[in-house]
């Protein structure tokens, strides 16, 4: 099992694997993003000791990340929002739609039947 629940080798899925790696290679670049904003502040902050620079930037770093996942998690959530809605209106128009056909087909079985029996009154 892989960190995110997923058996990657079992070949039913086979983009698993790919897709943590690069998710874990984003969530490494951004981090690194992350670490050399906190860097180039300090660097603005000429009056900082080298301890309270490390601070700074391991506040800074923690803050923004809390943020970032904050973001993903609250876009994670829309986006299940948004399926959950889409998959209810699918379903309703796929019901609407089979109702439609259905009463289509009994129409034309009607009519069918119809011109049927008018065919059998009529070859008396």
């Amino acid at each position: 099992m892989t960190r995110g629940g997923h058996d990657a080798l079992d070949g039913e899925r086979p983009g698993v694997l790919a897709a943590e790696a690069e998710g874990y290679l984003l969530a490494h670049a951004h981090h690194e993003q992350i670490r050399r904003e906190a860097e180039e502040l300090c660097g603005r902050l000429p009056w900082l000791t080298g301890a309270q620079a490390e601070e700074l930037t391991g506040h800074y770093v923690r803050l923004r990340l809390d943020v970032s996942r904050q973001l993903l998690l609250g876009t994670v959530r829309r986006a299940e929002e948004l399926r959950t809605e889409h998959e209810d209106r699918y379903a309703a128009l796929r019901r609407v739609l089979l109702r439609r056909h259905a009463a289509a087909a009994c129409a034309v079985l009607a009519c069918g039947a119809w011109v049927s029996s008018l065919a059998g009154v009529l070859a008396r």
